[in-house]
């Protein structure tokens, strides 16, 4: 996401604005949603569903002036420009194929996961889906790889069985910022 900014900035497009807005919401809403979840082991709708609309509008918003500016990248690696290659495409199929994949998850295994988490899912889809596929899946693994760290630390320091349910929110979060962070714009 730095870099994309730099690339939007270096291009004096009003796409740079808008994804720092996105950018600055995304670290607002974490740190709520991750102290809410840890407490309460809860992520409320009341954040999460406007969640949607504000990363959708900056997003695709920031999509939309890339392409018409024409500062979006011409193909993602592998993909081409297809239709998911465009970003603005991208936003909405990251966001509903994270959201689809959560969803079958929990309904594998309901006690596993909480259906806050897929809600977010969704809206962490369409962060990671501008960026590019590769985040998408990144940050799915990180979140994955972040909380089994914690669970084995929990059990390794006894301070949980394998039945202990643990927020798996802040690690969702933590992913998507790690991916967002560390890999580099499609």
């Amino acid at each position: 996401m730095i870099q994309r900014l730099g690339e939007l900035g270096a291009a004096g497009s009003p796409a740079f604005w808008l994804v720092l807005a996105a950018c600055a919401y995304f670290a607002v809403m974490a740190v709520r949603l991750t102290v809410i979840d840890v407490r309460h082991h809860l992520l409320p709708n009341r954040i999460v569903f406007p969640s949607y609309a504000v990363a959708g509008v900056l997003l695709l918003g920031a999509a939309a002036s890339q392409a018409f500016l024409g500062v979006a990248p011409a193909a993602t690696p592998g993909g081409g420009a297809g239709l998911f290659g465009v970003p603005g495409l991208r936003v909405v199929a990251g966001g509903g194929a994270l959201w689809l994949f959560y969803f079958l998850l929990r309904a594998v295994y309901p006690p596993g996961m909480g259906f806050g988490d897929v809600k977010l899912a969704g809206v962490l889809g369409m962060y990671l889906g501008f960026l590019g596929w590769p985040h998408v899946v990144a940050g799915t693994a990180a979140a994955f790889v972040f909380g089994g760290l914690w669970s084995l630390g929990l059990l390794a320091a006894r301070r949980g069985t394998l039945k202990s349910s643990i927020p798996f929110g802040p690690f969702m979060l933590a992913g998507s910022a790690a991916a967002m962070l560390l890999l580099p714009a499609s």
